[in-house]
């Protein structure tokens, strides 16, 4: 089971459970939490693209081709001097956590669906606790050879891993095997006991308290790859969800004050399309023949050229969609030097698939104007979009925007 030479046996399910995660930078464990690990892959603490991309390629080859805890200790080494990364623990410990927890994790996850998929000819599933656990919980020990009905709910929070360094794991049965262990029926599932557990002592965003089943580690209370099936489910309507997408965290804190922008940095309301979106460009020292490289605040990499704005139908430029044209300077503002900058996971429907989407978020004052306007520009693999509003509801609208993995906040 989990203990033993991982890539020793193929093993798709476990495999292709995670290449279909996505890269995400956190400051904190916490910011991707629960359910959020079945869409995501990070590392705690990892927080520039660059670094979650070389941890992602050594755990990927450790599952996909096999490979011993020391072998990932290599490329941690070389991922750590590459980057620089200043990261919290002793490297053996810090190491195993990435190791293990990445390793354990996927393969539960795979063989739940496995299991899932063979529920007919195995309707019972039975819980095992590893004897590779050198200092086991006796909450884990407890639940030991327990058989209980697949769909018994009792498995939604806890099919392993249960806890960090967990190696539990279930295995399916069928009528047959049931009778030959004696047994004319399963188990009772315990009674569930839960626990306030305090999390986050040490994150940028500050503790948090978090309800979790006795017994289980926070983070670890459902069963990994679960939401994968549950948002395979198409809604009733054929749209993508609102902002959000999964469950993730929200913003604890106000916004720093709007600054101050003079007025030229709103832009006339009749130019044309090519002048918008000039406008836009020349911030970042590009222009609609020559695209330029620039980094965020982050030191991540965005390509800004004329094909944010070309339609990829027609080819027709598109910089004054709903009025945003006046805006241009805003939005460019709102990249070079935002408020905040949040990462997120959404799922959607319609392409049956998860994407990252980074935002930018800035508040600004202008010259006459009572309230302040919000610049919102959102950008990710599928395509980016800016949004720039005057609101009496600005506070509200602002708040469907600040969730996700908090990767930047500007200090006051």
């Amino acid at each position: 089971m989990p203990s033993v030479n991982y890539g020793s046996v193929p093993f798709q399910e476990q495999i292709q459970f995670f290449r279909r995660k996505l890269n995400i930078p956190t400051e904190s464990w916490t910011d991707i939490y629960n359910q959020e690990h079945d869409w995501a892959f990070m590392v705690a603490g990892a927080n520039r693209d660059a670094i979650v991309a070389d941890f992602r390629e050594a755990v990927e080859k450790v599952i996909a081709d096999g490979g011993t805890l020391e072998e990932f200790r290599k490329d941690f080494d070389k991922i750590v001097a590459r980057h620089g990364w200043d990261y919290n623990g002793g490297r053996s410990w810090r190491s195993r956590t990435i190791y293990e927890t990445n390793l354990f994790s996927s393969y539960s996850a795979g063989r739940y669906e496995q299991l899932r998929a063979a529920i007919g000819a195995l309707p019972y599933w039975q819980y095992h606790h590893s004897d590779a656990v050198e200092h086991p919980r006796q909450k884990h020990l407890a639940w030991d050879g327990m058989i209980l009905r697949a769909d018994d709910p009792w498995w939604q929070t806890h099919f392993p891993i249960n806890a960090w360094g967990c190696q539990c794991y279930v295995t399916g049965l069928t009528e047959d095997d049931l009778r030959e262990l004696g047994k004319d029926g399963p188990d009772e599932a315990p009674a569930m006991e839960w626990e306030e557990r305090i999390i986050g002592q040490r994150s940028p965003d500050g503790p948090r308290t978090v309800r979790v089943p006795a017994g289980i580690d926070p983070g670890f209370e459902h069963a990994p790859g679960r939401s994968r099936l549950k948002s395979a489910i198409p809604p009733e309507y054929d749209m993508e969800p609102p902002p959000g997408g999964l469950p993730s965290r929200r913003a604890s804190e106000p916004l720093p004050p709007p600054r101050p922008m003079p007025a030229s940095r709103l832009l006339p309301p009749d130019l044309g399309e090519e002048q918008y979106a000039e406008a836009f460009l020349e911030e970042f020292g590009a222009t609609l023949d020559r695209p330029a490289l620039v980094r965020d605040v982050l030191g991540e990499a965005l390509v800004m050229g004329q094909e944010l704005f070309q339609d990829r139908r027609t080819g027709e430029l598109k910089a004054n969609k709903r009025g945003r044209g006046r805006f241009m300077k805003l939005l460019a503002d709102a990249v070079l030097s935002p408020d905040e900058v949040w990462a997120n996971i959404e799922y959607q429907h319609a392409k049956g698939r998860a994407v990252v989407r980074r935002r930018y978020v800035a508040r600004f004052l202008l010259p006459g104007e009572q309230l302040p306007a919000l610049a919102v520009f959102e950008h990710g693999e599928t395509g980016w979009g800016g949004i720039t509003v005057f609101s009496s509801d600005v506070e509200g609208y602002l708040e469907l925007q600040r969730h996700g993995v908090l990767l930047y906040r500007r200090e006051e």
